[in-house]
């Protein structure tokens, strides 16, 4: 069965600088077979989470805009890796991006568990390590694979299509693809069964 990867652009600009580095990432998978879509998260306002626990009750988020939707559906329906990409805010993600991950992580982790994920940063200048650290978190807590590639995953690009000119970070960007199918079709192959859970354990500073 033909393996897909979900691709979030968590730029504002759909078809700007961030839609490049992922659209390459998405060339270099299309490339070893495996199925690729990218999703923009258009220019709307994205309702954050506030912390009202009823995903623990409803099974999904209380709010129901059409962007969680359209992101939870694509879920529901099946994905075998995840990558996220945003341009650099002030050295981090776009804010919009993380008002939308933290309510999709948060009600939809029992979807994304041991799925191979990466984080794609695209800034001007500086500060995409930073945003590459904040996207990999979603990852890192959530028990996804996270796959790596020659470099730290960055492009840079100011104006719309300069990303295009960056071609380190291209390079970067379609060996990540490749590493991400590699990482695919070995798990495809059978491997090793998912490790056991523990019953979560959960516990504060204070106690």
């Amino acid at each position: 069965m033909k393996k897909k990867v979900l691709l979030i652009n968590g730029s504002l600009r759909k078809h700007g600088n961030t839609h490049i580095a992922l659209s390459e990432v998405a060339s270099a998978l299309e490339a070893e077979g495996v199925e690729t879509e990218i999703v923009s998260i258009g220019v709307k306002a994205v309702q954050g989470c506030i912390a009202c626990g009823k995903c623990a009750e409803l099974g999904r988020c209380v709010f129901k805009d059409e962007l969680y939707n359209t992101v939870r559906a694509k879920l529901e329906a099946g994905i075998d890796g995840l990558i996220v990409g945003s341009p650099t805010y002030y050295a981090g993600p776009n804010g919009s991006l993380c008002a939308l991950l933290d309510r999709v992580f948060y009600s939809c982790g029992c979807m994304l568990r041991y799925k191979p994920a990466a984080a794609v940063a695209v800034c001007r200048r500086g500060g995409a390590s930073a945003v590459f650290d904040r996207l990999n978190k979603y990852f890192t807590i959530s028990n996804m694979p996270v796959v790596s590639s020659q470099y730290w995953n960055s492009v840079h690009g100011r104006t719309p299509g300069e990303a295009s000119q960056d071609a380190e970070g291209l390079q970067t960007m379609r060996v990540l693809g490749r590493n991400m199918a590699w990482l695919l079709k070995n798990i495809g192959q059978g491997g090793q069964p998912i490790p056991e859970s523990e019953e979560r354990v959960f516990t504060s500073f204070i106690r």
